[in-house]
């Protein structure tokens, strides 16, 4: 009898509706004849509410209480959809992240799972029970309850399945799979029915908010099969992440694009141009936990170049008040300025590995739109550009069509 998990996220469980017909879609695997693992997201817009309820008693809320507060939006949905299922005739049992038990580091907000230990989990699976955990949430090792940042309850899905040894892990979401970009941005948008993992690891990373980037980690370091679904249209099929690279020569060299309005640049001018610099820089953002992801070292000139990254808009402020009282004049930087008036956009695809021509064919459309970027990045799979906020679905719709994404 395999194990299946399935993750119902915000909008599948916004309201006691939603949640009896997320728990109608387990109820139909588990008279499939599979184990049913549920993990829930907090009730549409619930943590939003929470967060601002710690804001209104403390402006920079003290993280361990944060994490106490803000976990018990998954707490309630799972009591409820146990609830439900318990209601429809069906055993169920609620587990909230400490009980299952989901260890995790001592990061919070950002904590990342260590270990899962999944006794009960099956004992209460091969007496029949559908499980129904909380996600987004663990306890650290002394005890204390911990949250894994916006959308972990996906991280906790595919942790889960990789520890169970699930035969699938699937994602409902209010889409029903992976589009090429953003319907609401490019109309033409079409559904993939398959993706490969390189390529969603980095949709989900530079942008794309259908899954958790570390719950793609976790996918593929533990090949866990994963496929993104809609709980509003449940028999559609949705789409697969793969393990395997695109071997038909009429596959598309570009498989997708992807962006994110949540970037912010930070540029430090007037930089020392001596070994350790980046260290001396970087390193006081990483104590604060800080995530930075864009990273450019412009060429020096007279002893001086100029520092470039980019950090999620919501930690700017932070950033450059660890900059100005840190870093600046200790390294005598000549100034410290940020811009949250910027976007990341990339364009993703396996592809690009054997063919030329991807980068070139991308600065032309955006240079024919009259479209400036300041800012490159690439990997193998990948070219990222930052350009104003204001030019983006501009952008995204010329590349879109110069792709032929639109015919997939």
């Amino acid at each position: 009898m395999s194990i299946i998990v399935q993750k119902f996220g915000g909008t599948s469980v916004a309201n006691p509706e939603r949640i009896k017909a997320a728990a109608n879609i387990a109820i139909k695997t588990y008279n499939q004849g599979h184990q049913v693992v549920i993990v829930v997201s907090a009730m549409s817009g619930e943590t939003n509410k929470l967060i601002k309820l710690c804001e209104e008693m403390m402006p920079s809320p003290e993280l361990r209480e944060y994490d106490s507060i803000v976990s018990t939006g998954e707490q309630v949905t799972s009591g409820l959809m146990a609830l439900s299922l318990t209601n429809m005739g069906f055993k169920a049992k609620s587990y909230s992240g400490h009980q299952v038990k989901i260890e995790t580091d001592g990061a919070h907000s950002k904590a990342r799972i260590l270990n899962i230990e999944d006794t009960n989990l099956k004992i209460d699976l091969k007496n029949g029970f559908i499980a129904v955990v909380a996600g987004f949430q663990g306890v650290d090792k002394e005890g204390n309850i911990t949250t894994l940042g916006r959308g972990g309850s996906d991280t906790t899905a595919v942790a889960l399945a990789a520890a169970l040894k699930a035969y699938e892990c699937q994602i409902y979401t209010d889409v029903d799979g992976i589009y090429t970009t953003d319907p609401r941005v490019v109309p033409e948008a079409k559904k993939l029915k398959s993706i490969n993992f390189e390529e969603m690891l980095e949709m989900a990373s530079l942008g794309s908010k259908v899954l958790q980037t570390r719950s793609v980690e976790f996918a593929g370091k533990y090949k866990v099969k994963l496929r993104v679904l809609s709980s509003f249209s449940p028999n559609n099929e949705g789409t697969e992440i793969n393990f395997e690279e695109k071997k038909n020569m009429e596959d598309p060299i570009i498989s997708g694009i992807a962006f994110n309005r949540d970037e912010a640049e930070v540029n430090i001018l007037g930089v020392p141009d001596m070994p350790g610099i980046a260290y001396q820089i970087l390193g006081p953002i990483a104590e604060a936990n800080i995530d930075v992801d864009v990273i450019i070292q412009n060429l020096g000139q007279d002893g001086l170049t100029d520092f470039t990254f980019t950090v999620q808009k919501n930690d700017l402020k932070r950033t450059l008040k660890i900059l100005n009282a840190k870093v600046k004049d200790h390294i005598k930087a000549r100034e410290v300025k940020g811009d949250d008036k910027i976007a990341k956009l990339s364009i993703i695809g396996v592809g690009m590995r054997s063919h030329v021509g991807v980068a070139s064919k991308m600065f032309r459309t955006l240079a024919e739109e009259g479209l400036n970027i300041s800012t490159i990045s690439t990997s193998e799979i990948k070219i990222s550009v930052i350009l104003e906020e204001k030019s983006l679905d501009k952008a995204v719709n010329a590349l879109h069509k110069a792709f032929d994404l639109d015919k997939i």
